[in-house]
C-alpha cells in the first residue's frame, strides 16, 4: 500500500533529532549480563571457591608460591568463563536485534523498513493484517480495521479502527468499539491502512501500564534443568565423597593437612562444572550459527529437536515457489488467450474488471501481475475494500458508478466466485472444465466476477454478480528447491505440501518440484468431510488454514518429528502444535512469528534444510563434548586418590588441577562447538526425538575411555615410583602422559568416526602449542618445577611418558566408538499409515 499523496512523513535528519529528544520507542529493554555481572557470577560458581579455598589453606600454612599460584590459576579460570560467556551474550544480543520488531514507514518521501525501537511520534507508518500495531497512532487513511485491544483491556471483542478527518486526530482510551486510535502491542486482525504515530516508548498505553511485552527474560530449558541436577547430585556426592577421604586421611596418617588437601583436591576433581557452561555456550553459539544460515532461533530448546525432523510440512506458494506470479492465460465466454499469444478486445473487460478487485498500489505478487497487464490504473480510488474472509474467499471493492450506483468487483477462488454469480448448469460445467485445464497445467486460478448496487454499504456476499472469466497465473518453483528436496531425501526428511490451490494445480507443482505424488491428494473438503488424515499422502490441496493443526496433530500421532512452516494469523495454532514452528520472516505476519520456534529469514527452503543440518551438528558436537568432559574427570578423580590408596605420595595437587581446568574448559567448549560435521551427517536416518543427549551409552563410553587413561597413567606412575630415585620425577612422568591422553583424546573426538571431517579445528593446534611451551616451561624452570614439585626427568622419560599419553588418547576413541556405534537406520520412507484424527 502507498500513502496517500498528502502524507509526506518526516525526513532523516528531523526524525533523529526527535530520537534523540523523545527516547526510544522500547517499554523495557531485556536486560543483558555485562561482563561484571557474569564475573559476580563466575566467582560463586564451587570450582572457583574450591581453588580460593586450597589457595587459604597453603597461605595459612605459609606456602606463599603455591597459595600464590592457586589463587592466580583460580583468576584466569575465571576470565576463561568470562570470556567465553560473553561471547554467548554477544552473539544473543545479535539475535536479539535480529528479532527486534521492524516497522514499513515513510521516511524521506519513500517507504522504508526499519526498527520498532526507532519509530517517533509525527511518523507516518503502514500497518498490515497480522501485525502488531509498533506504537500509539491514529489511523489516517486505508481500510477500515479490525483490532484485538485484549492486550490492553482483557476484553476479547474486536474494535473497529476507521480512518479519521485532517481535523480530528486525537487518541481516545483503548476499548472503545469504533475510532482511530491505535494502540502499540495491539494485533490488526483485518485490513491494510497507513497511521500517524502519536506516542511511543514508555508514553504508550502500554508503557504506563508497564507491561514487559515478552521481554520477559526465557526460562531455562528442559535440557539445562536436567544438567543442572545432574551437577548438583554429583557435586553433592562429591563433597560427602571428599570428606570421608579427608577424615581417612587424617585419621589414618595423623595428617590433618594432607587430608584436608586430598578433600579438596578430590572435590575439585569430582565437581562437572563444565556442563552447564558448556550448555550455556552450545545453545547460545549454536543459535547464532544458525542466524548466519537465515534460521532465527527464538526458543534455544528447539535446537535438540530441530536435527529429528522427519516430516517438513510446506506451502507450495512463497516456499516451493518463488511468489513472482505471472499472468499466463484467460478464459472469458468460452474462449482461452495466452498473454503471450496477445489479448484481443473480448479480454479488455476481463483484465478492467479483475484491476478493479486488486489494490490500487499493489504489494500482492497476484495484484502486481493483474496490473502489468491490465495497463493503466482506473481513476479514482474505491469506496470501501472488503478482505478475504474464511467463509468467503473473494477479494470485493467498490468503485462509484454512473450517479449513485457503485460497481462491486471481485477477485477470488473460482468455486466462491462461482457461488456468487449463479450461472445456469451448463455455463457452470464450462467453467469449471476450464478450470480444470488451467490447474492440470499447474497454474493459480482465480475467478472475476462484477456487480451493481445502490451503495458502497451492502454486503458484499449478498449481491448477485456477473461472471467476467477465468485468470490463470504461473509462479515458477525456486531454483534451490531441486537441491533442498534432494538433501531432504537423503537424509531421510520426507516433504508434505500443504496449499490452498486445486488438486490439479497442487500435483502438477509437486511433481515439478520433485515431491511424491505416487499417494495421491487429499482435499480439504475430504477433511471437512471425513475427517481422517491420510498421513501416506503428500499432497494436500484446497487446505483451509485451520485445517492445518488437523494435519499438524495427525501426522504427530502417526510417529512423525513435523516441522511445520506458516505466515499467517491462522497457521499460528498449527506453528505452535508442531514440533518445530518455523515462520516466514520476509513474508509472515507478527502472529506467525511470535507462536513459532523459528524464524526464516530469506522464505527459502534450502535455508530449512542447511537449519536441519546445523541442528544435528549442535546436538552431535555437543553430546561428543560432554562425552569427553565426562572421560576426562575419570581419571583426573582416580589419580587424586588411588596413589594415597596404595601408600604412594599425591600424584594429583592442587597446581596441577588448575592446569588441567584451563585445558579443558576450551577444549570442551569453543573447540567442540567449532568441531566440523560430519561428512555423511545428512545421509542418516534422523535420530529418534527421544534418544536421550547423554544417556547409558554416553556413560559407558566416557567409563570406558577414562577407566583406560586412568589405568596406564597410574601404572606408568606406580613403575616409575619404584624405577625413578625422586618422587617429583615419577609425578612429571605421569602429568605428561596425563596431559598427553587428554589433548590426543580430545583430537580424536573432534575427528572421530569413518566420514568425519579430514582437517582439525585450528584452535585446537593453538591449545597443544600452549600446553607444550608450559609443560617445557614446568620440567625446565626451576620456579615452575618447584610449584608443581616435580623434579628433573630424563629425555627418554619424558618423551615416553608423552608418547604413551597420546598413543592412548588417539586409539581410545575410534576404538570406543567402533564398540559402541549405534546402528544406522539406513534412509527410507517415514512411517505411513492411517490416523484416525476427528477434525
Amino acid at each position: 500500500m502507498s500513502s496517500p499523496p498528502t502524507l509526506v512523513g518526516l525526513n532523516s535528519e528531523e526524525a533523529l533529532a526527535r530520537l534523540a529528544r523523545v527516547g526510544r520507542n522500547e517499554v523495557d529493554r531485556r536486560k543483558t549480563r555485562n561482563a561484571l555481572s557474569i564475573v559476580s557470577e563466575t566467582v560463586r560458581e564451587p570450582m572457583v571457591l574450591l581453588l580460593a579455598a586450597a589457595a587459604g589453606l597453603y597461605l595459612i600454612l605459609g606456602d606463599l608460591t603455591e597459595g600464590l599460584f592457586l589463587g592466580a590459576g583460580a583468576c584466569v579460570s575465571v576470565l576463561i568463563s568470562v570470556g567465553q560467556q560473553v561471547r554467548s551474550e554477544r552473539a544473543l544480543e545479535a539475535l536479539r536485534t535480529l528479532a527486534a520488531p521492524r516497522a514499513e514507514v515513510l521516511r524521506d518521501g519513500r517507504k522504508q523498513t526499519v526498527a520498532a525501537a526507532e519509530l517517533v511520534p509525527g511518523d507516518i507508518i503502514f500497518i498490515s493484517e497480522g501485525a502488531r500495531v509498533p506504537a500509539d497512532a491514529v489511523l489516517v487513511a486505508g481500510d477500515a480495521l479490525e483490532v484485538d485491544e485484549s492486550t490492553l483491556t482483557g476484553e476479547a471483542a474486536a474494535c473497529t479502527k476507521i480512518p479519521a478527518n485532517d481535523f480530528d486526530r486525537t487518541l481516545v482510551r483503548p476499548g472503545e468499539p469504533t475510532g482511530s486510535s491505535i494502540f502499540a502491542s495491539t494485533l490488526v486482525l483485518r485490513g491494510h491502512g497507513v497511521a500517524e504515530v502519536a506516542r511511543t516508548g514508555t508514553a504508550t498505553e502500554i508503557g504506563q501500564i508497564g507491561s514487559e511485552l515478552g521481554l520477559l527474560e526465557e526460562e531455562p530449558t528442559r535440557l539445562q534443568k536436567d544438567i543442572g541436577r545432574l551437577v548438583k547430585r554429583v557435586g553433592a556426592l562429591a563433597v560427602i565423597f571428599c570428606v570421608i577421604a579427608a577424615l581417612i586421611i587424617g585419621l589414618l596418617r595423623a595428617d590433618w593437612f594432607g587430608g584436608a588437601l586430598t578433600g579438596l583436591t578430590l572435590a575439585i576433581a569430582l565437581v562437572p562444572e563444565e556442563f552447564p557452561m558448556v550448555l550455556l555456550i552450545f545453545l547460545a553459539l549454536g543459535a547464532w550459527r544458525l542466524a548466519n544460515r537465515k534460521v532465527l532461533v527464538r526458543r534455544s530448546a528447539i535446537i535438540e529437536t530441530l536435527g529429528a525432523t522427519t516430516l517438513l510440512c510446506v506451502d507450495k506458494t512463497g516456499t516451493l515457489t518463488q511468489n513472482r506470479m505471472r499472468l499466463h492465460a484467460l478464459w472469458r465466454e468460452g474462449r482461452r488467450q495466452d498473454v503471450q499469444d496477445g489479448l484481443g478486445s473480448s479480454s479488455e473487460t476481463l483484465l478492467k474488471m479483475a484491476q478493479r478487485a486488486s489494490a490500487v498500489n499493489p504489494n500482492d505478487p497476484i495484484d502486481l501481475a493483474v496490473h502489468a497487464v491490465a495497463g493503466a490504473a482506473p481513476e479514482g480510488s474505491p469506496l470501501r475494500s472488503y478482505p478475504l474472509r474464511p467463509e468467503f474467499l473473494a477479494f470485493v471493492q467498490a468503485w462509484p458508478c454512473d450517479g449513485s450506483r457503485v460497481t462491486y468487483a471481485a477477485k477470488g477462488a473460482p468455486e466462491t466466485i462461482l457461488g456468487m454469480c449463479h450461472l445456469d448448469e451448463e455455463r457452470r460445467k464450462d467453467v469449471e472444465h476450464a478450470v480444470q485445464q488451467f490447474a492440470g497445467e499447474g497454474l493459480r486460478v482465480l475467478g472475476v466476477a462484477s456487480a451493481q448496487a445502490a451503495g458502497a454499504d451492502v454486503d458484499p456476499a449478498s449481491l448477485a454478480y456477473n461472471f467476467e472469466g477465468l485468470l490463470g497465473f504461473v509462479d515458477p518453483v525456486r531454483e534451490d528447491v531441486p537441491e533442498a528436496l534432494a538433501r531432504a531425501r537423503k537424509a531421510d526428511i520426507e516433504i508434505a505440501m500443504i496449499t490452498g490451490d486445486y488438486p490439479a494445480t497442487a500435483l502438477h507443482a509437486a511433481a515439478e518440484a520433485g515431491i511424491d505424488t505416487a499417494p495421491g491428494v487429499q482435499t480439504g473438503f475430504e477433511l471437512a468431510e471425513k475427517g481422517l488424515v491420510d498421513t501416506r499422502v503428500r499432497v494436500f490441496a484446497r487446505i483451509a488454514p485451520d485445517q492445518k493443526l488437523l494435519l499438524v496433530r495427525s501426522f504427530r500421532e502417526a510417529g512423525q518429528v513435523v516441522a511445520m512452516t506458516g505466515d499467517g494469523v491462522n497457521d499460528a495454532p498449527a506453528l505452535a502444535a508442531a514440533d518445530v514452528g518455523i515462520a516466514m520472516g520476509q513474508r509472515g505476519t507478527d502472529v506467525a512469528r511470535q507462536s513459532s520456534d523459528l524464524i526464516l529469514l530469506d522464505d527459502r527452503l534450502l535455508s530449512i534444510v542447511d537449519g536441519i543440518a546445523l541442528g544435528r551438528r549442535i546436538f552431535a558436537n555437543l553430546r561428543a563434548a560432554l562425552v569427553y568432559i565426562t572421560a576426562v574427570h575419570v581419571p583426573v578423580a582416580g589419580l587424586a586418590l588411588a596413589p594415597l590408596l596404595l601408600g604412594l605420595p599425591m600424584l594429583l595437587t592442587p597446581a596441577h588441577l588448575v592446569l588441567l581446568e584451563l585445558l579443558i574448559d576450551p577444549l570442551c567448549s569453543v573447540v567442540f562447538e567449532g568441531r566440523a560435521s560430519e561428512r555423511d551427517l545428512m545421509r542418516h536416518s534422523p535420530r529418534s526425538v527421544g534418544e536421550s543427549l547423554f544417556g547409558a551409552r554416553e556413560l559407558v563410553l566416557a567409563a570406558i575411555e577414562g577407566s583406560v587413561i586412568l589405568g596406564v597413567v597410574l601404572a606408568l606412575y606406580v613403575w616409575a615410583s619404584h624405577v625413578e630415585p625422586y618422587d617429583g620425577t615419577a609425578r612429571f612422568a605421569g602429568f605428561l602422559a596425563l596431559v598427553s591422553s587428554h589433548l590426543a583424546l580430545a583430537f580424536q573426538s573432534v575427528r572421530s568416526g569413518p566420514d568425519a571431517p579430514n582437517r582439525y579445528p585450528k584452535l585446537v593446534w593453538l591449545i597443544a602449542t600452549v600446553t607444550g611451551l608450559v609443560l617445557v616451561a614446568a620440567g625446565f624452570l626451576e620456579p615452575f618445577r618447584s610449584l608443581l614439585q616435580f623434579d628433573p626427568i630424563s629425555l627418554q622419560l619424558a618423551l615416553g611418558s608423552v608418547l604413551l599419553g597420546m598413543l592412548t588418547g588417539l586409539l581410545l576413541a575410534p576404538l570406543a566408538g567402533c564398540l559402541l556405534r549405534p546402528i544406522r537406520a539406513p534412509s527410507a520412507a517415514g512411517p505411513g499409515g492411517r490416523a484416525t484424527v476427528s477434525s
